[in-house]
C-alpha cells in the first residue's frame, strides 16, 4: 500500500517501518502523506492499542526531513500550509493510544521530534539524537523546542537545541531523553514485549493517564488534580 513506509499489525500492535534505508529513512512528503494515513489508521482502528516506529536498514530511524526537498513548493506560504494542514507530528503527539519508538542510529531534526511524540523511547547503542538545525540556519518547527524541555532540564534542552551537537545513547539515558538502552539485536524484541505489556493494560485506564498527564502539565495544580478526580471517575464508571 505505501511506498515509503511498512505497516504491519501483530495482533494488537501496530508496526510503522520508515523504508527509505537508501537515504537514512529521510522524512519527505510523500512518507510524511504516508504516516499521516498510517496514524489516522492506527487512531480509528479498535483492534490496535499499541504502535511501534522504527527505521528500516542497520543505520538510522530516521535522519529528519528530506533537505532534498527543500525549495520545492511553490512558496514558502503555500509549503507552510501544506505542513500546518497535515500537522503529523501533533496527530502523534495527540493520539490516545501509547506509541513507542525503537531507536538505532540517526534520530536527528524532524526524525527525533517523531521519537519525541511518542510516549516511550527505547534506543540501541548506536542511537545518535540531535537537532542539527540551528547548524543549517533555522530552528525546529515540528515541536522540537517544546517538547525537548518538558522532557529535559531547560539546559541540556537549551544545549542540544542550540549546539546542534547530537548526543549518544548512553548520554540520552543519562538525561531522560530515552527510557531505555538495549543492545541492538534486542532492540525489535524489547520494543515489541513492551508494546505487548502496554497493549495487556485497561485501553481507558491508559488512554485517561495519557490525557491527565499530558493536559496537567498546562494547568495549575488544583486544576490537574481536578482533571485527575474526574478522570478517574469515568475509568471506574466503564469499568
Amino acid at each position: 500500500m505505501f511506498e515509503t513506509i511498512l505497516f504491519e499489525k501483530r495482533q494488537e500492535v501496530a508496526w510503522i517501518t520508515f523504508n527509505r534505508p537508501h537515504v537514512h529513512n529521510a522524512i519527505n512528503l510523500r512518507m510524511r502523506d504516508e504516516l499521516w494515513e498510517t496514524f489516522l489508521a492506527v487512531r480509528d482502528d479498535p483492534d490496535v492499542a499499541v504502535a511501534v516506529l522504527a527505521g528500516a536498514g542497520d543505520e538510522a530511524f530516521s535522519a529528519g526531513a528530506d533537505l532534498s526537498e527543500f525549495g520545492t513548493a511553490p512558496s514558502y506560504i503555500q509549503a507552510r500550509n501544506a505542513r500546518m494542514e497535515r500537522d503529523l507530528w501533533g496527530l502523534a503527539l495527540n493520539l490516545e493510544k501509547p506509541l513507542i519508538a525503537a531507536i538505532h542510529g540517526y534520530a536527528l531534526g524532524a526524525g527525533l521530534e517523531l521519537a519525541l511524540a511518542c510516549d516511550l523511547r527505547i534506543a540501541a547503542p548506536n542511537a545518535v539524537l540531535g537537532f542539527p538545525e540551528v547548524e543549517r540556519g533555522y530552528i525546529p518547527v515540528a515541536g522540537g523546542t517544546q517538547e525537548l524541555p518538558r522532557l529535559l532540564r531547560l539546559g541540556p534542552a537549551l544545549e542540544m537545541l542550540v549546539s546542534g551537537e547530537a548526543i549518544g545513547a548512553q548520554e540520552a539515558l543519562r538525561l531522560g531523553l530515552v527510557h531505555r538502552v538495549v543492545p541492538a539485536p534486542d532492540l525489535a524484541a524489547e520494543a515489541e514485549r513492551l508494546a505487548f505489556s502496554l497493549a495487556a493494560r485497561s485501553p481507558a485506564a491508559v488512554r485517561a493517564t495519557k490525557r491527565a498527564l499530558k493536559a496537567g502539565m498546562e494547568l495549575s495544580l488544583e486544576r490537574g488534580l481536578a482533571l485527575e478526580a474526574a478522570l478517574g471517575a469515568t475509568v471506574a464508571s466503564e469499568a
